[in-house]
């Protein structure tokens, strides 16, 4: 691939800049209401003085639901995908029931040992930064390298995308120091880069060419040697997210727009009460200029002092505002309802009433958690699959993985949208169970109820693997089996008792 210097990755960020500026005030306005450092204003510098909202509960709505997602895309001590094998070779392998068996066990150690890279390192840290640039922003960068996991906001990339959102073009600008990098770098540099208090842009240009990723890195127009390299299409460290996605547009919405007027409404109510209470708590006591009571003796007298005056001669200055601020106050409380409901805090589950039942508050619950899923099913494609790629694919170049074939085996998650699919399932079948035994009562259930396939569909609904924790068929017949010999050995001497035991061995040993 060749790299034209009129056609430079300044160049070509430069210009993909005004595309990106638009959504980029949208999401510092929305950090503004939120939190202020997270998206900081225009040509933020270590004195930038950061604006302070009046109300705590944009910051407190965005962590608790980074929170929440983060628990629910990769949850702790759990697998959050499945390493699955392609349809028709399970067909293949039905007759070889022993060479299944350990092909599963082999994925099942690749699914821990990727987990395993993923709990030892620090990747959960940066994808909760990450989560919370997504609801604020709605866009940011993730830099998948076996450094670690690296996020770049909105202000630090742009990113080309074609009409069906394919990525087509990314470029990230890095501010670094000169001291910072390699007599290599340094000798591209002009001699007026060369000061400890000056930092040096590097270009990071990832290009899309057919089913491949080009990547080379450029500084002060220059390419930087050995920095060319070439990545698969479902491999590239470069994973552009977007919070919602809109057809045609290169960047997504961030959650936090969509209640921004929820969220200002409520900065200029919380700020008018602040000032209003502040300038009504002030005490001033007036003394009537033509009355008998002096003012400098009454503010000179101490307590319980006995002074010559009229009482009718002082009067205390009062704003009598306090309907004016009820009506402000049940405003913000229903403001503040609406957020607590759409970033689901858990104060929004519990109605203010003498009587909350259990079932009222699950029901809520669920409610709430049933709203992410247009949420789960864009970060499942545009997070979680390509970054488990991702970590497979660095895990394999270094052997602690083998060599995946492309085709046969490929990763499917479990968690987000899955779960809550599971989660509906395993209601419906506790609802119909609990129905049918309230209406026809238990017998019927033992009697046309198939007990063992219910138990197990109980345990996949909640994401237990059922293999080896519930007893099979053959289990359970040995075991009655077992108890019809005790209890007839009571009975019998222990003659009769072996030549039974032997009679029913003879019939298993034919079955």
């Amino acid at each position: 691939m060749q790299y034209e210097n009129e056609n430079t990755a300044h160049s070509r960020y430069s210009a993909c800049q005004l595309d990106r500026n638009l959504f980029l005030d949208r999401a510092r306005e929305s950090s503004e209401l939120t939190i202020p450092t997270l998206i900081p204003p225009d040509g933020n510098n270590n004195t930038t003085d950061y604006p302070t909202p009046y109300n705590s509960i944009g910051a407190r709505a965005v962590n608790n639901l980074a929170s929440k997602l983060l628990i629910a895309l990769i949850p702790p001590n759990a697998p959050f995908f499945r390493l699955k094998i392609d349809d028709f070779v399970l067909k293949e392998m039905e007759g070889d029931e022993n060479l299944r068996t350990e092909l599963e066990k082999g994925l099942s150690q690749v699914e821990k040992a990727v987990m395993t890279n993923i709990e030892t390192g620090a990747d959960r840290v940066a994808i909760f930064e990450a989560l919370k640039h997504l609801i604020v922003g709605g866009n940011c960068l993730l830099y998948v390298a076996e450094e670690g996991v690296r996020v770049f906001s909105l202000e630090r990339y742009v990113v080309k995308r074609d009409p069906m959102g394919n990525v087509l073009e990314i470029i990230t600008k890095e501010s670094l120091a000169y001291n910072t990098l390699s007599l290599e770098v340094q000798e591209l540099i002009q001699e007026e880069y060369k000061s400890d208090d000056k930092n040096c842009d590097l270009y990071t240009h990832v290009k899309r060419e057919k089913d491949k990723f080009y990547v080379y890195q450029e500084i002060h127009g220059q390419v930087i040697p050995k920095s060319q390299g070439v990545f698969a299409l479902d491999k590239s460290p470069f994973i552009p997210l977007r919070w919602n996605r809109i057809d045609s547009e290169n960047y997504g919405r961030g959650f936090v727009e969509e209640y921004i007027g929820d969220l200002k409404s409520l900065e200029a109510l919380t700020r008018a009460i602040f000032e209003g209470s502040a300038s009504a708590s002030k005490m001033l006591f007036m003394v009537s200029p033509n009355g008998t009571t002096r003012a400098h003796k009454l503010a000179n007298s101490r307590n319980g002092a006995i002074i010559e005056g009229s009482a009718n001669d002082v009067t205390v200055l009062q704003a009598n505002k306090f309907q004016d601020f009820r009506v402000a106050q049940e405003t913000i409380g229903k403001i503040e309802q609406r957020l607590q409901m759409a970033f689901m805090l858990n104060a929004s589950v519990t109605r203010q009433a003498e009587r909350v039942t259990a079932s009222e508050i699950n029901f809520l619950a669920r409610e709430l958690e049933d709203s992410l899923g247009g949420v789960y099913s864009i970060l499942s494609q545009e997070f979680q699959l390509p970054f488990i790629a991702r970590k497979i694919a660095m895990m394999e170049k270094k052997k602690k993985l083998p060599k995946i074939q492309k085709g046969l085996i490929f990763p499917s998650i479990v968690t987000g949208l899955e779960a809550l699919g599971r989660g509906n399932d395993k209601n419906k079948l506790i609802s119909f169970l609990t129905t049918l035994g309230n209406v026809l009562g238990g017998e019927t259930i033992m009697k046309y109820v198939n007990v063992s396939d219910a138990i197990t569909r109980l345990a996949t609904a909640e994401g237990i693997d059922p293999d080896g924790l519930i007893k099979s068929d053959e289990e359970m017949q040995a075991e009655l089996q077992q108890q019809q010999l005790q209890q007839v050995a009571q009975n019998v001497d222990p003659q009769q008792v072996q030549q039974m035991v032997g009679q029913v061995q003879e019939q298993m040993q034919q079955q």
